[in-house]
């Protein structure tokens, strides 16, 4: 397993904090209040210029329609250049923790979108059954995947470069849901905390060295361009 900063305790704080999220929405507390008055706000101050620039970023986030696809597609790069099959090995478990998680979250808190104007009073969490907004599933998809393909691309970009990837396309997403009232402020906090633990998770795996008994030993080398940086 492979190290990763801060340690363990940081995932339980991030643990921790989800559930407080979660719970101080679904008792009502001024979190609630807060999510309606960011809705209100943006809502006032929403010109046709930022709305279709803030809708263009927001793709950052998209998760099926962008991000697994570009993933797909660095993998096989990566993977060609390598001439290993591991580079699939991160984007598989990309995929897997988000279907496992942000999906099963959704249909069980049962939260309203922000954009559904008929929501005048702080009652929506584990009330409409119909509801999917909690928590952000943009914000948890860019987290997981970008560092997926930070994963990939070790060795090729500097660290400075990585972490603006890893970090600052996920920033801009829990801006732009917000503003557009895509999701509740409360959903793009939340899912930081749950994207953080997930992406905690993949860098932990040790991609590397996961024994791949059925492949031929001439394709089981890298999972990233790190190796063929150093050679």
């Amino acid at each position: 397993m492979r190290n990763v900063r801060p340690a363990l305790w940081f995932d339980l704080v991030l643990l921790a904090l989800f559930a407080a999220i979660t719970v101080a929405l679904a008792l009502r507390t001024p979190l609630l209040s807060l999510d309606l008055a960011v809705r209100d706000l943006v809502d006032a101050h929403r010109p046709s210029w930022a709305y279709w620039t803030a809708r263009v970023f927001n793709y950052l986030g998209q998760g099926g329609q962008v991000l697994t696809p570009l993933a797909v597609l660095t993998a096989l790069v990566v993977g060609r250049r390598t001439h290993s099959v591991r580079p699939a090995l991160p984007v598989i478990g990309g995929f897997v923790i988000t279907y496992l998680t942000i999906g099963p979250l959704k249909v069980w808190t049962d939260r309203t979108a922000a954009s559904d104007h008929k929501v005048v009073h702080p009652e929506y969490l584990f009330h409409v059954p119909t509801g999917m907004s909690y928590p952000s599933g943009h914000v948890v998809n860019a987290i997981v995947w970008y560092g997926v393909l930070a994963i990939l691309l070790g060795g090729l970009l500097r660290p400075g470069q990585l972490r603006a990837i890893r970090y600052g396309a996920p920033a801009i997403v829990l801006f732009t849901t917000t503003y557009l009232s895509f999701h509740w402020v409360t959903d793009g906090l939340a899912a930081i905390c749950l994207g953080l633990v997930l992406d905690r998770i993949l860098q932990r795996v040790p991609w590397d060295t996961i024994p791949l008994p059925w492949i031929s030993p001439k394709f089981a080398g890298s999972s990233s361009l790190q190796e063929q940086q150093t050679r």
